[in-house]
């Protein structure tokens, strides 16, 4: 039995960013199984306007389920560690930092933890091409979901992307793109669950083929050898301790042809919509969806109960 069996189980969803759409599906999703584990959930859409509403409430504890800004990004965390209720997920720091996609390859670098490299654009630059040259990714520093990112191929594709890029949040971020196998692995309190190799129809792994496509592919346990899986999930685990995440994160890794294993990004909040690649992970290794997230559920805390035990912000 859950240790919130009776009490005031919230599920924050919604938002006012542009990752809304997603959250509103990831949040229905876990308050569905939450339901169907026996909980009695309640779904707050959350914005400006009903964080009173949240306040008021006085939840027992939270499950995030917020994307982006405002809900991703420590702020909502910032509040519930005001209010003192625990919640799912990483932490005020750790929330705000990896939401950075420059801030995040910045801790991973100086970890000695393998990221493409980059560069940010800036208007002084004007139309001239990156640096690290074609083709490269383009992609917001403070958004999520691949929202507004791209591949770039030649100069004529170039001020499109940047400009999709400037329509986001954050500073205007360019990769050298890594060509292999794209991975993701599902890392919960600490440990890789598993990895699971996307492999969308067109190159690029963007919105459309994470959500709105049905032909990208999926395979679990992604095939590879015992020496690739063990550096695949030493450097996802590896940047989820050096971000400072706990409970449920995803880490995005990038597998060049020679096998050497680059981090594009670890995000706090995985989400957990029917393609979702969290739950695939789990469902792999036998644990059904109501069941994941109880666990969830059960591994919420706050910063300052996690420093008190002496665990990870």
């Amino acid at each position: 039995m859950s240790r919130w069996n009776g009490k005031r189980v919230f599920v924050a969803y919604g938002g006012e960013s542009s990752e809304r759409e997603i959250s509103l599906r990831t949040g229905l999703a876990l308050a569905n199984a939450l339901t169907e584990a026996g909980l009695a959930p309640q779904l707050i859409d959350v914005t400006r306007a009903t964080i009173g509403a949240l306040i008021e409430a006085r939840p027992d504890v939270v499950l995030v389920a917020l994307h982006g800004h405002l809900g991703e990004d420590g702020a909502l965390q910032g509040l519930l560690e005001w209010m003192g209720v625990p919640y799912t997920g990483s932490g005020v720091l750790a929330s705000a930092l990896a939401m950075d996609k420059l801030r995040t390859k910045q801790v991973l670098v100086a970890h000695n933890i393998p990221t493409p490299a980059w560069e940010v654009w800036t208007e002084a630059k004007g139309d001239a091409l990156p640096a690290l040259g074609l083709p490269c990714v383009v992609k917001p520093s403070l958004d999520g979901s691949s929202v507004g990112i791209s591949l770039v191929k030649s100069a004529a594709e170039w001020p499109a992307a940047v400009a999709a890029c400037r329509a986001a949040r954050g500073a205007v971020l360019v990769e050298e793109q890594i060509v292999g196998r794209e991975l993701t692995v599902a890392i919960q309190q600490g440990r890789a669950m598993g990895i699971i190799e996307v492999m969308p129809a067109e190159e690029f792994y963007n919105f459309d083929a994470k959500y709105q496509r049905g032909d990208t592919r999926y395979l679990f346990p992604a095939p590879l050898d015992e020496a690739l899986a063990a550096s695949v999930r030493d450097v996802a685990e590896r940047s989820y301790a050096a971000v400072g995440c706990r409970g449920v994160a995803r880490v995005d890794v990038m597998l060049r042809h020679d096998g050497a294993p680059f981090v594009l990004e670890v995000n706090t909040v995985p989400g957990m919509t029917a393609t979702s690649l969290v739950p695939k992970v789990a469902a792999g290794i036998g644990i059904p969806f109501p069941a994941f997230a109880v666990a969830m559920l059960e591994s919420a805390t706050t910063d300052a109960a996690a420093l008190g035990q002496g665990g990870q912000s």
